[in-house]
């Protein structure tokens, strides 16, 4: 037999009834193994989501730093096999130009797919995706890895490749470089000590 009154605000003790307490909510409990945020955590989602967010500018901005510099390659090497091979015919008159407009569609194409990779991951850093965390974790690992010689390619004088880039994307390279070296560390640190977006397994 229930010891609630029919409006449930007052309970028989035995002897008399008496009010019934407001019921407190039951406190929430974080399940057990899931992550937490830590004090790295918001700052390193916010780095890496502005940190793709300065690299869609970039992508975006590439074609008309890029265009030129290819144009001028191409004509490099027409000449230097026209100089090597003086009997063979010269390509049509509107060789260059065609060429040049698929470079140009090209690299507009890969600038748009820069951007929606660069989208997708400021997404997936906000929402704190473990998959996001990783993929950035390894190409930043890949930028690391190859920045040495891109910093020894803006600098050196060897003549191996007769493309050169302007000055300002040369250093530009060298300047993106140096944050994404500090990222790939601090990420690599996280993942090593914390877990991914340097969050922690809870203890209860």
């Amino acid at each position: 037999m229930s010891t609630l009154s029919h409006d449930g605000r007052s309970r028989w003790n035995g002897t008399a009834w008496v009010p019934v307490g407001p019921q407190a909510a039951p406190a929430y409990v974080q399940p057990r193994g899931s992550r937490v945020a830590t004090g790295w955590t918001k700052p390193m989602q916010y780095s890496v989501a502005g940190w793709y967010l300065v690299q869609a500018i970039y992508a975006v901005t590439l074609p008309f730093f890029m265009a030129g510099p290819m144009v001028d390659y191409m004509n490099q090497v027409m000449q230097q096999q026209a100089a090597l091979n003086p009997n063979t015919p010269p390509p049509p008159a509107d060789f260059v130009s065609t060429m040049s407009t698929v470079m140009t569609w090209g690299l507009a194409f890969a600038a748009a797919v820069g951007v929606v990779i660069a989208t997708i991951v400021i997404i997936g850093a906000l929402k704190r995706w473990t998959w996001v965390f990783y993929t950035v974790l390894v190409l930043l690992g890949l930028t690391a890895a190859s920045f040495p010689f891109t910093v020894i390619s803006a600098f050196s004088t060897s003549t191996l490749s007769p493309m050169k880039m302007p000055v300002q994307m040369t250093y530009l390279s060298i300047a993106e470089g140096i944050p994404a070296v500090a990222l790939f560390v601090w990420m690599l640190l996280a993942a090593l000590r914390r877990g991914p977006w340097a969050m922690t397994r809870s203890a209860s």
